[in-house]
């Protein structure tokens, strides 16, 4: 008999479950109501490392002395930028439907709801109401900007994430709320435009889940373009002052700017999906509890994405969606079955890059486990000479007694690309002395991870 596989939301794992759900035999509708290929993706994700690469080039180009060249001064054309954006979007939604359709895949664009435990109703985008009997479900709907209840975003002067890829002119100064990966990523953006930025930090380091020594190294650059950053400091209250705003602090600080933006997480989009018709949990937070296949309490009823609450990555979710697939379809054939998230890399677009997977060394001596770490600075590699960009190091943590990679964190260029070696040896349960055996390019970035192998 058919499965009849319905998908709540068209992101990252909804598109990898519809996917892998097809391939596998099963009769597949996808129900997503705002972007096929995921608003946190596309809006958000997407746009936010298309502008990053712009401002990339452009401090590149602010460097070309150092390449035995001319000095250059690029300036920025907003509406170019803007153009760009909008075609990378469109490309990756005409790539998404086109791969799905080819597959087989019902797309309705419109608003889900579950019914009871095997029904979904879908108020279309073109008015119809249309109602699925399903065998599975996946609800997979994403988030959206948390908004505090002291600020009162405009989308003109006071912005979400959202409102900001690109905003509606380019600020001249930016104070920045919140110092997470978003967060940092906006400041490292902005700054490389031109723009003055503020950087408002609740505690004492930026990216206060981060190893010190990384959040460190970000902290250099920051100061080093002239950011301000505004450490121990939590915003209380936003205001539009004329053409401008006023960002107060709990301690009495103050901070004038032309806009402010928001970056203070997220909330996930569970709210109207009808879970609670369907008897499936949810938690205080929003989110929807899941067993390590991606099941409910409702065991045919499944969640993945952000709306899980497992790691919000694109890359976490796009492999949710692929399990939970092969988990309604029966299949059980990789001997790594489950999805391990402590062995999940992850990336923060910044200059230099930032990049860690599996274990932290302040998490193993925080839980008094002996661990080995090592660290080479890129400054000791031939290719980052060669490149002009000596920042950052490689670190990894290991195992004193097997050998074995733990885990490592990145700081430099490339560090997105770089962290596959280590997010490989951790997944494979490698040994240090694996990547020291390994024949790797020279001259290459990439001889630091055999270095700090060594």
């Amino acid at each position: 008999m058919t499965v009849r596989l319905v998908v709540v939301g068209g992101g990252p794992a909804g598109t990898q479950a519809a996917t892998w759900g097809a391939r596998l035999g099963a009769e597949v509708t996808v129900v997503e109501k705002e972007v096929l290929g995921g608003a946190a993706n596309l809006w958000d994700c997407i746009p936010s490392k298309a502008m990053i690469a712009t401002g990339g080039v452009m401090a590149l180009s602010r460097r070309s002395r150092y390449m035995g060249l001319d000095e250059l001064t690029p300036s920025l054309d907003f509406a170019a930028l803007r153009a760009r954006n909008a075609e990378i979007e469109a490309r990756l939604k005409g790539t998404i439907r086109a791969q799905l359709e080819s597959q087989g895949v019902r797309l309705l664009d419109g608003c889900g709801r579950l019914k009871g435990p095997h029904d979904v109703v879908v108020e279309t985008s073109d008015g119809r109401v249309v109602e699925l009997d399903a065998d599975a479900i996946v609800v997979c709907t994403g988030s959206r900007p948390r908004i505090p209840e002291f600020a009162a975003p405009d989308g003109e002067r006071v912005l979400t994430t959202r409102d900001a890829y690109p905003p509606p002119q380019l600020p001249s100064h930016l104070c920045i709320v919140g110092s997470g990966v978003t967060g940092v990523e906006f400041t490292h953006m902005f700054s490389s435009f031109g723009c003055e930025v503020t950087l408002v930090v609740s505690r004492q380091q930026v990216l206060p889940s981060k190893d010190a020594e990384v959040a460190a190294a970000l902290e250099d650059d920051f100061l080093a373009r002239g950011v301000h950053l505004l450490k121990g400091a939590r915003a209380s209250d936003i205001c539009r002052v004329g053409d401008g705003v006023v960002v107060e602090c709990t301690d009495g600080r103050k901070v004038s700017a032309s806009h402010a933006l928001l970056c203070i997480g997220a909330v996930p989009n569970s709210d109207g999906l009808g879970l609670d018709a369907a008897g499936v949990d949810v938690d205080a937070g929003g989110y929807v509890p899941i067993n390590h296949h991606g099941q409910t309490n409702v065991k045919h009823i499944y969640a993945a994405g952000d709306l899980s609450g497992k790691l919000p990555l694109a890359s976490v979710a796009a492999m949710q969606g692929r399990k939970v697939a092969e988990h309604v379809m029966g299949l059980q054939v990789r001997e790594h079955r489950h999805l391990d998230y402590d062995k999940a890399a992850s990336a923060i677009f910044t200059e230099p890059e930032i990049a860690d997977v599996g274990l932290a060394e302040a998490d193993a001596f925080a839980t008094g486990r002996k661990v080995r770490v090592t660290k080479v600075p890129f400054a000791a590699t031939a290719k980052a000479l060669i490149e002009g960009d000596t920042r950052g190091f490689v670190k990894i943590v290991s195992d004193p007694w097997t050998g074995a990679v733990l885990g490592g964190s990145i700081v430099g260029p490339s560090a997105a690309e770089l962290i596959s070696v280590l997010a490989l040896a951790v997944t494979a349960n490698l040994r240090v002395n694996d990547i020291v055996e390994s024949l790797l390019v020279h001259p290459a970035l990439s001889e630091a991870l055999a270095e700090a192998a060594e």
